[in-house]
């Protein structure tokens, strides 16, 4: 509009209209430019789904149970989950590899089938677009190899190539499901291993999965702290560090902050506030804040990454995901203190005002190996979490 004022202007000043004209052509202008602008925001808050759980429903394509999804917000509308269940042939199971469409939950493509002792694990949609999947291949009842499999793009729907570790794909190094920062948008992430050799040192490095190049690979000899339970794993794309949810557990016990230099390859660690496990993390590597969930308070914990100190905000306990485009911290509460019964979805700024309460959900994964997940689209403010029913996934919208 400011363009065509100057020219309405420019043509005042050369004679062409009358000033009075000018002005009644410019409200003119502005009245119709707002009313357009006002019409354009209606039209976009009618057609946007309302906050909340949503009514599309992913469905694992043999109904097994999931074992890790994610969808990939880098606009290709598509999803990863892996299913098993139990075939009752002598320990067989039928696993598969899945991609699912995010706007309409149907499964896309079923990328890979097996029926055996093997089974599939979903680490993520990481990098851009790069979906990696773990293989544990069983002989007897002992996991003998992990083979790491990237779609690359995820929308090939097919296995590209092997991720090859630099410390090997044999058991005697594991990756948890949640060893796999969920970074997306950024060429690397950070990833957490044990060490399943007697030693049991746990070590952190970071990697472009794409291009399967490796950091220097930290050794993290606080395993009282860090390698009891598998800590919830952060990365800071602006520093390279991970970061790291630890502690000793205990009841009413101070949590331990890990922080990984992933260019320098060294580790140090600080006691963090709120009391027992850390079930979730994640960080806002623009502003240097990183957020965690703890067990026994039911707590949020806001930290300065610099200051290495924070404060609390009294809520819920589990997974934490960050939103880098709307700059909003998501929490799942599998047993909710907001509603009657359910699970909730809390949304919070980076100063830790809580902006939406989202009830509605089913998504307590108390008698899975896999914890719940958030997985985000930030780009439409939409995502995917577990539940409501064996192997699904419930959209929804903030």
């Amino acid at each position: 509009m400011s363009v065509f004022a100057d020219r309405l202007k420019m043509l005042v000043e050369n004679g062409f209209f009358s000033k009075t004209l000018w002005v009644a052509m410019l409200s003119a202008v502005v009245s119709w430019s707002s009313f357009v602008a006002a019409q354009d925001l209606t039209e976009r808050n009618e057609s946007r789904p309302a906050i909340g759980p949503g009514s599309v429903i992913v469905q694992s394509a043999f109904g097994g149970q999931i074992f890790g999804f994610d969808i990939d917000q880098s606009g290709t509308n598509e999803g990863v989950l892996t299913e098993s269940q139990d075939v009752g042939k002598g320990g067989r199971f039928l696993s598969a590899v899945e991609t699912f469409d995010q706007n309409t939950g149907a499964i896309v493509s079923v990328v890979k089938k097996i029926t055996g002792k093997d089974d599939f694990v979903t680490l993520g949609v990481v990098g851009t677009s790069v979906g990696l999947v773990e293989r544990e291949h069983v002989k007897g009842i002992y996991v003998v190899k992990r083979i790491y499999e990237t779609m690359n793009p995820l929308s090939k729907n097919a296995f590209t190539k092997q991720w090859k570790l630099p410390l090997g794909t044999d058991s005697n190094h594991i990756i948890m499901p949640t060893g796999v920062s969920r970074s997306q948008g950024t060429s690397n992430v950070a990833v957490f291993v044990y060490d399943n050799t007697g030693n049991f040192t746990p070590s952190l490095f970071s990697s472009n999965v794409a291009t399967n190049k490796f950091g220097p690979t930290v050794t993290i000899t606080d395993s009282n702290n860090f390698g009891s339970v598998p800590p919830p794993i952060a990365y800071d794309s602006t520093t390279n560090q991970a970061i790291l949810g630890g502690g000793p557990g205990c009841y009413l016990c101070r949590p331990v902050i890990g922080v990984a230099d992933l260019t320098n390859a060294t580790f140090s660690e600080f006691t963090g506030i709120g009391f027992g496990f850390i079930n979730g993390i994640a960080v806002d590597s623009a502003d240097g804040v990183f957020v965690t969930a703890t067990e026994d308070d039911a707590n949020v914990e806001f930290y300065n990454l610099k200051k290495k100190g924070g404060f609390t905000v009294v809520l819920p306990n589990s997974d934490v995901e960050f939103d880098p485009v709307n700059k909003l911290f998501l929490v799942a509460q599998p047993n909710s203190s907001s509603a009657p019964t359910g699970s909730t979805i809390y949304v919070y700024d980076t100063k830790g005002n809580l902006k939406e309460t989202m009830n509605g959900f089913n998504f307590s994964n108390a008698f899975s190996v896999i914890p719940a997940h958030i997985a985000l689209n930030p780009g439409n403010r939409s995502g995917y979490v577990d539940g409501p029913g064996n192997g699904q996934l419930q959209s929804f919208t903030y």
